[in-house]
């Protein structure tokens, strides 16, 4: 019985940090470099599911600049219109974009930033 008890405890543990990670970790971040650029327009884009639902996004093409200033055009969609000016630090793979976050100015490194500066100008 104390066996069973101890063992159902360590599962019951094992399950709780299982989704604590689950909920925690952006898996779509992980083994990536990190690009910083600041949203200009973006294009709207309709299309169809396959089942026939109409859907919008917006794609963005940018040029960015990782943490020592070297530059890269990238291409990726968002399900919204994202806030002009705004910068965002985009997780590049090598297949493209896998995902991006807003980031204060603060934030961005100093040759990246620098970079940006240039391009606003």
């Amino acid at each position: 019985m104390k066996k069973t008890m101890i063992f159902g405890g360590i599962l019951v543990a094992i399950l709780i940090g299982f989704v604590v990670l689950i909920q925690n970790v952006n898996f779509n971040r992980l083994g990536t470099e990190s690009y910083y650029v600041q949203i200009q327009d973006g294009n709207r884009v309709e299309d169809k599911a396959d089942n026939g639902e109409k859907y919008i996004y917006y794609e963005y093409n940018l040029e960015g600049f990782d943490k020592e200033g070297s530059p890269k055009t990238l291409t990726f969609r968002a399900n919204k219109e994202l806030r002009k000016q705004a910068y965002l630090r985009l997780y590049v793979k090598e297949k493209g974009v896998s995902s991006y976050q807003e980031v204060q100015a603060n934030e961005i490194p100093e040759k990246a930033k620098m970079k940006l500066e240039t391009l606003g100008k």
